[in-house]
């Protein structure tokens, strides 16, 4: 694998890492939304995830040392809607209540939210850790070619 093209790697990741610390921010800021159970007209906020997918290269083969030259980074295949149910609380008195007295909040979990940001931060991390490498790599190679 060329050098240059951990740059490309890295920076798709750090777009990826990026995008999710964005989604699970929105999750986190929209805990509290309300909504009315089972009305379409006036639905809770529901939870978003992202799914990533490996990117591969157009050409897909061997290199010159037999090794497959497919990877190319990572991509953000889809944002969904988490299929989970809404979180149903007994507040007669709030205005979005339905007949029976319940409101629908989402089915965000704060814990869960924590925990992916940290893993996005994380990821973020790695992968500027692995472009500054990269970098220092490449101007090693300059310098040795300056001989």
């Amino acid at each position: 694998m060329p050098l240059l093209d951990l740059f490309g790697i890295s920076a798709s990741g750090l777009t990826a890492s990026r995008l999710w610390l964005d989604i699970t921010a929105n999750n986190i800021a929209n805990l509290h939304t309300a909504g009315r159970p089972n009305d379409p007209a006036s639905p809770p906020y529901r939870r978003r995830v992202v799914v990533f997918a490996e990117k591969l290269r157009a050409s897909l083969g061997e290199d010159q040392t037999g090794a497959a030259s497919g990877l190319g980074g990572v991509r953000v295949a889809a944002v969904l809607a988490d299929p989970a149910p809404p979180r149903l609380a007994y507040e007669p008195s709030h205005p979005l209540a339905d007949p029976n007295g319940y409101v629908a909040y989402p089915n965000v979990n704060i814990t869960n939210e924590m925990v992916n940001m940290i893993a996005a931060t994380r990821a973020y991390e790695a992968n500027v850790t692995v472009l500054n490498a990269t970098k220092a790599m490449a101007q090693k190679a300059l310098e040795i070619g300056r001989g």
